[in-house]
């Protein structure tokens, strides 16, 4: 049988979702407990891998097994294994169509920042600082020529595998709460440090250095060589999915 399941953590403690051979990772620590809880070694499919120190609102996972648990167990007996960074919010039978990954119609992300003189010293791990003044409007005005389907060659990591530059965003507002600015982000897929270079070309915006339209004139450009650089992890947080009615997957508000 096919099990999904609901997964919140803290992305400090680990070198990422997927398995690494160098230390602990989201993957290695839900696969343990998991496998612990069904009584045999289970392998698990993700809708969206996160890097280094980024944290996770909402993943969704699913895994098959030959484990008769019901929803509860699987919830309680994984989070009572697993790593205390990690919560299983919840789990379902699903049917064996879907897949945490192929199944997804968009992915929702945000990244926070911290806008203020003084460095934070509660959830530091958790937002990015900076200092300068920061205008949300242009940035706002900048994040709109994200809109619509777009080659985002200029803003992927020399590393990313994927074969298809192309991606359509549907959503990218930048919304100020006191000394916190959000970005929200939708998109039907992303490309490996996307948002975070996005960031690295709407933070030097926001400080007045460049104008609203460079983030545009990079898309267009379809080269890395023109972007800023990549901004930190601690202020990025993976914050929901979408998936046909049809299978009927939870949905977490993600901001």
């Amino acid at each position: 049988m096919r099990i999904a399941c609901g997964v919140e953590y803290d992305g400090q403690p680990f070198l990422g979702f997927q398995f690494q051979k160098q230390g602990p990772t989201v993957q290695s620590e839900l696969e343990a407990a998991i496998s612990q809880v069904a009584n045999e070694p289970v392998q698990i499919i993700c809708c969206g891998r996160t890097d280094t120190g980024v944290s996770a609102r909402h993943q969704v996972i699913h895994f098959d097994t030959q484990a008769d648990r019901n929803d509860r167990q699987w919830t309680l007996g994984i989070n009572s294994s697993g790593h205390r960074a990690i919560s299983v919010l919840w789990a379902k039978r699903v049917d064996d169509d879907f897949h945490a990954r192929f199944s997804a119609t968009s992915r929702s992300y945000q990244y926070t920042i911290i806008n203020r003189p003084v460095r934070p010293a509660i959830n530091r791990h958790h937002m990015t600082w900076e200092l300068t003044p920061l205008d949300e409007h242009a940035m706002q005005e900048a994040a709109m020529n994200l809109l619509g389907r777009h080659d985002f060659s200029a803003l992927r990591s020399s590393q990313c595998q994927s074969k298809e530059p192309v991606k359509t965003i549907t959503r990218a507002d930048v919304v100020r709460e006191g000394e916190l600015i959000h970005f929200h982000v939708t998109a039907n897929g992303f490309l490996h440090h996307m948002i975070r270079n996005i960031m690295g070309v709407l933070i030097p915006i926001g400080k007045g250095e460049k104008p609203a339209s460079w983030l545009k004139d990079i898309v267009n450009s379809k080269d890395r060589r023109k972007a800023g650089i990549t901004a930190p992890p601690n202020g990025l947080v993976f914050a929901g999915v979408t998936y046909p009615d049809t299978y009927n997957i939870p949905r977490i508000h993600n901001g």
